[in-house]
């Protein structure tokens, strides 16, 4: 059975207005502070007047660390505003509101508000929505704002912030070389200088050469730093998470998230909440957090929808939008767990950008996967082509077919398959929104 291409809804007017927002600078990505100063300065500064926030960067983790936090803070009694992207389905998915995402009517004003005192001027579309969403931030009343990086972080959008009550670091590993420096040095650099004197950061697990470097930085501004593996470390035992820390042991539900990179990020979310000045936020709220965190299009599992029903009962249909090298190799030991407990043939269906390292990202499939399916991802004018896409999957000898769309990929695997599988889509989480979107998620 193919899947159903669901109805469109008609087009929001925040959807008009940011479309407009995409045509006032001619590069969608031009690292600067200048052009977001000139514009907060006009509008009265609403980055001046934020709650607490804990700002997050890193390459890998950093939306599963907020979604934690997020779902922790909550489950103690507290408004959360949360900044995060990009989004999956619709643009309102990056701003949450003291618990609920923005309202099409809130967007609406905080957009056109930008829009008129830019008054044409050259700025990005990250900019201009970023400003956006501080002002709503400022204007609505919350206890604390977890503020995620869009794109490295010393000179990314978020960093117009003078403060923060704690700034974290998720793992660092190479990707946007073309703008953050091809070396893991340069990359992790670019991510420390979110670092603020004298406010405690959360460093997750890092490579040696990442490590130095956000060590010195921290170092050179007084920053003290809670490092995992020293500081406070976490691991599964007999069905649990033990977070391990310098006040003792938690001992807690495994999250809700699957994969042991999950307990990882699990474990910064914790170190971050508790590190937090004037709040206290007890273990029941760690634990209900745990159990109760959501973050779509990261290894989640869809358990109905047209796009299951295309596979043949008994089938497992799986999603997740990393795309880096190292994205891949916390999906692949993911799903190599997945195949200890319950075994199935197991397939990719895979859309990338034409900037990432499709190769390196198949190299961690070697020897796991029964086949891969390479797409284009549907709207996308920066997706590799299928065929491309299925040349870089045969460089790391996997078993790859190219597809014409993703109802023929799934109707392909049905054919070939010998028995119910397991069928992962990754690669983009552009994709992941389309996919979301296609099983009416």
């Amino acid at each position: 059975m193919a899947p159903q291409t669901p109805a469109l809804r008609p087009p929001d007017e925040s959807a008009v207005i940011l479309a407009r927002m995409l045509h006032l600078h001619p590069k969608i990505i031009d690292l600067s502070l200048e052009r977001m100063g000139r514009l907060l300065q006009r509008m009265d500064s609403p980055h001046m007047r934020l709650p607490p926030t804990i700002h997050v960067a890193g390459t890998n983790g950093k939306g599963s660390t907020v979604a934690f936090m997020r779902a922790i803070l909550e489950s103690a009694g507290l408004r959360v505003h949360v900044y995060t992207s990009p989004h999956l389905q619709r643009f309102h998915e990056r701003i949450r509101l003291a618990g609920q995402l923005i309202s099409e009517t809130e967007l609406c004003a905080r957009l056109l508000e930008c829009e008129r005192v830019n008054a044409g001027d050259p700025i990005t579309f990250f900019e201009i929505t970023t400003v956006a969403a501080l002002l709503a931030f400022a204007e609505t009343p919350a206890d604390i704002l977890l503020l995620e990086v869009g794109l490295g972080g010393r000179l990314d959008t978020t960093n117009v912030i003078p403060r923060a009550a704690v700034t974290v670091i998720t793992p660092v590993d190479l990707d946007h070389q073309q703008f953050l420096g091809e070396t893991l040095a340069e990359i992790a650099a670019e991510k420390a200088g979110i670092l603020k004197p004298g406010t405690p950061a959360i460093i997750g697990p890092q490579k040696p050469d990442a490590a130095q470097v956000i060590e010195a930085r921290a170092a050179t501004l007084g920053a003290p730093l809670l490092i995992h593996g020293q500081d406070w470390t976490t691991y599964s035992e007999h069905g649990r998470l033990v977070f391990q820390y310098a006040d003792g042991l938690l001992d807690l539900p495994l999250p809700a998230l699957v994969g042991q990179h999950q307990l990882s990020n699990a474990g910064t979310a914790i170190a971050a909440v508790l590190a937090l000045p004037d709040f206290e936020i007890g273990s029941d709220a760690i634990a209900r957090g745990l159990r109760t965190v959501e973050w779509p299009g990261r290894l989640q599992r869809l358990g109905f929808g047209p796009l299951l029903a295309a596979l043949p009962e008994g089938a497992e249909l799986w999603l997740d939008g990393g795309h880096n090298p190292a994205a891949a190799v916390a999906m692949a030991s993911a799903l190599a767990e997945l195949e200890e407990r319950h075994p199935l043939p197991l397939y990719l269906i895979c859309g990338m950008l034409t900037s990432k390292d499709a190769p390196g990202f198949f190299a961690a499939f070697n020897g796991l996967v029964r086949g891969v399916y390479t797409i284009a991802i549907p709207g996308e004018e920066n997706s590799m082509t299928a065929d491309a896409l299925a040349q870089a999957a045969s460089t790391a000898a996997l078993p790859v077919r190219s597809a014409a769309d993703l109802a023929q990929a799934l109707n392909e695997i049905s054919t070939d398959s010998p028995m119910p599988p397991r069928v992962a889509i990754c690669g983009s989480l552009y994709l992941a929104g389309h996919v979301l979107s296609a099983n009416g998620s």
